[in-house]
């Protein structure tokens, strides 16, 4: 099978360097790399043109209009029979394709996702950020997982479609804000099948700090909301935990000040809570310091993606606001 890789790349020179000097790596050799240049400022031409010659690459520089319509691009141009989407802060290990490969030819799937995790080269807080976006104690621990709720949406930092999802379904209707669930939603919706290749993993950056962090997940928690605008059947009760932890959060702040006598009680769930995590995140990544920052990793990201969550489903849901 011949793999057509397709990275939408923005201001972000440095990443694309480290993602294609690993796709120089793999072992299953039958692919082209697309990177598509979405309107950059600071662009990659000279870290693309060092990679003639060791990568079937090609490079292409458009108007900015968003990751998902610059994938688009990348289809429309692509010459493969499966079509591989990446991020740009992702390294792919080795063996990825292969992987890949192998599976579909015993277990064909019509569009796949895989798993992301922590790279040894990473950070303390990379790798925190990492822990708590695949977390069983996050909602992160819905993602890239057998055992999910419902059915499974891969996500763009590693998904792949077939040629022939791309021209029956078409591409990616919505640029930003979910618009990679939007579209496996689709894809299930023609009766294609989709599934997971749990082994075909990348390591995946995510923000270098928390504040960056923040602000992504934010944006997550709006862009739930404005998939359930297009299937409203999709809001899941598990998709209201982060709010339900925010506000208890606040409430739990509200009653030590006031010396509420559920104060104590409230204290009691959120040590469990901080422990479980500290000693899960300890076992996963053998450092007592990314187990701390773990634990701010966890609280970033319910808090930032409740408040995104209640912001839009205010605004979109309960005011009717566009």
């Amino acid at each position: 099978m011949f793999f057509s890789i397709i990275i939408p790349l923005y201001n972000r020179p440095q990443e694309i360097k480290e993602l294609l000097d690993t796709l120089t790596l793999q072992t299953y050799k039958q692919f082209e790399v697309l990177v598509i240049e979405d309107g950059s400022v600071n662009d990659a031409a000279d870290v693309v043109k060092s990679f003639e010659g060791k990568l079937d690459i090609k490079y292409f520089v458009k108007a900015n209009e968003g990751q998902g319509f610059t994938r688009n691009f990348g289809f429309e141009r692509a010459k493969g029979d499966y079509f591989v989407i990446f991020d740009s802060d992702c390294l792919i290990p080795p063996d990825y394709l292969q992987i890949v490969d192998d599976y579909l030819k015993t277990n064909w799937l019509d569009a796949y996702g895989g798993p992301d995790d922590s790279h040894p080269s990473f950070t303390p807080t990379q790798k925190a950020i990492s822990y708590s976006m695949t977390s069983p104690f996050t909602t992160g621990g819905i993602r890239g997982n057998k055992k999910g709720i419902g059915q499974f949406h891969p996500r763009s930092f590693n998904m792949g479609v077939s040629r022939k999802v791309w021209e029956t379904v078409g591409g990616f209707i919505i640029t930003r804000a979910a618009e990679d669930l939007e579209y496996s939603i689709r894809i299930h919706s023609h009766g294609f099948k989709i599934g997971l290749i749990p082994e075909a993993k990348v390591y995946h950056k995510r923000r270098t700090n928390f504040l960056q962090f923040y602000k992504q997940i934010h944006f997550f928690g709006r862009a739930r909301i404005n998939l359930y605008k297009f299937f409203p059947k999709e809001l899941k009760l598990v998709h209201f935990f982060p709010s339900s932890f925010t506000l208890s959060l606040l409430f739990a702040l509200i009653a030590n000040i006031l010396k509420w006598p559920i104060a104590v009680f409230c204290n009691y769930i959120l040590a469990i809570f901080i422990l479980l995590i500290f000693f899960h995140a300890w076992w996963k990544n053998k450092s007592v310091k990314v187990a701390f920052l773990s634990i701010i990793a966890a609280f970033t990201q319910l808090i930032a993606y409740g408040l995104g969550f209640m912001q839009d489903f205010w605004k979109r849901v309960v005011l009717k606001r566009s």
